[in-house]
């Protein structure tokens, strides 16, 4: 692994920063956040045309920039400083993916154009609560977090040559404002049954939204409710959808990481700032030495999940163990035509984002206590930083179960038989 980054992700990380401190400072993201879409359309369109950013890791023959999934996730450090709203998660991260690995060739250059370009935003709709097993960050990811045949979930039937779904999935990403939705569901039955990835227009007959109250409104959320709708399967019966959606949870869990201790480490430059003016007996507060204790601890926490960041961010891009790029079987580390051919490689995601997000809410929690009474007003942008801390780990965690997944997977506690 090289440590350095490539003038060109030099290059995407300081124009990323650049346009979001101009169109994106606190009065502009409480302004998005009250809109009826949750971000400022304005803003997507321009990290769409831009920097290209919704289509950065897409293949150049779907309208994409071609570059590596390490890039995206370095970019998403940038995303997490200003807190940006935006459906690049659900769309760029969580959707384009899937759509990429499984798709068919109509499938895949009907629609991945369109998110490249920006015109087009997706969102990934599962049961509540069950997005971390979904995307076997949490769990096995086998399936049966879906409904499992029974009552709940969504549920999918044959009708003629096509599908009908009916069921409720909620805390669904951006799912109120998507134009496309990408829906997890179960078919088969009870005994046969199986999940499957379905493509529903978020304009379509029996599609009912409603945008929910989420602790982090940097994050919107809905509840989608399919009423017997029209559907389309992605790619074919055939496919291993839990493995491609394993694939896509690691590289979200990268993806997530880099943009906590993007947060994290906005947070606590600001703590440093306000206690370098903010007098107490005459002198700042930050020369304190119990201060610079607590401040200490921090940023060697958050350097430490940085590291683990920036590691879980190459190793996604398919430079990981084996030499192969994900989808470049040339391991030239750039996509292939059809995005298939992934090589297999390590998947640390899921504990990178466990050490990021731990180092996230450690600096949240100390900035709105060293701030003081300011530090609890909702005027003040410290409690944005803690709710994304909060948000993200009712999401993707919580910390200790990421952490007990990966420590599963990898066989670190094997199951011994005693005998009496």
């Amino acid at each position: 692994m090289d440590p350095g980054f490539t003038a060109e992700q030099d290059e995407i990380r300081r124009t990323l920063r650049e346009l979001l401190h101009k169109r994106c400072g606190p009065a502009e993201l409480r302004a998005a956040l009250d809109t009826p879409a949750g971000h400022d359309p304005a803003l997507w369109a321009a990290l769409a045309e831009q920097l290209g950013l919704p289509g950065l890791a897409l293949p150049e023959a779907y309208g994409g920039v071609g570059c590596l999934r390490t890039d995206l996730a370095l970019a998403a450090e940038e995303t997490g400083r200003a807190l940006a709203p935006s459906p690049l998660l659900a769309t760029s991260v969580l959707v384009a993916p899937l759509i990429l690995a499984l798709g068919t060739d109509a499938q895949r250059a009907g629609l991945l154009p369109r998110i490249a370009d920006g015109t087009l935003t997706a969102a990934l709709a599962v049961p509540a609560s069950a997005l971390a097993a979904a995307l076997a960050l949490t769990g096995p990811g086998g399936g049966d977090w879906s409904g499992g045949g029974r009552a709940g979930g969504v549920q999918a039937r044959r009708s003629g040559d096509g599908w009908r779904l009916y069921g409720e999935a909620a805390q669904v990403l951006d799912g109120h404002s998507a134009g496309l939705l990408l829906v997890a569901a179960h078919t088969g039955g009870f005994v046969r049954s199986r999940t499957l990835l379905f493509l529903v227009r978020g304009d379509a007959a029996g599609v009912v939204r409603t945008r929910q109250t989420a602790l982090d409104a940097t994050r919107p959320q809905a509840r989608v409710q399919l009423r017997d709708v029209a559907a389309e399967l992605l790619g074919s019966e055939e496919a291993d959808v839990p493995e491609a959606l394993a694939e896509a949870g690691d590289f979200t869990a990268a993806f997530l990481a880099c943009e906590a201790v993007g947060t994290a480490g906005r947070a606590l430059e600001q703590t440093v700032e306000y206690l370098g003016q903010r007098e107490q007996f005459g002198r700042p507060i930050g020369s304190f030495q119990a201060v610079q204790h607590r401040l200490a601890d921090v940023y060697v926490q958050v350097q430490a999940a940085r590291s683990a960041a920036y590691y879980a961010a190459w190793a996604a891009g398919g430079e990981g163990a084996g030499g192969e790029a994900a989808g470049h079987p040339d391991g030239e580390g750039r996509h292939d035509g059809d995005g298939r051919g992934a090589g297999r490689r390590e998947r640390v995601g899921g504990l990178a984002l466990a050490q990021a997000l731990e180092a996230l809410r450690r600096a949240a929690a100390e900035g709105v206590q060293l701030h003081g009474g300011i530090g609890f007003t909702w005027e003040h942008q410290a409690h944005l930083y803690f709710k994304r801390a909060a948000g993200d780990e009712l999401l993707f965690g919580p910390v200790h179960r990421l952490r007990a997944h990966a420590a599963e997977r990898a066989g670190l506690f094997a199951r011994t038989e005693v005998t009496v």
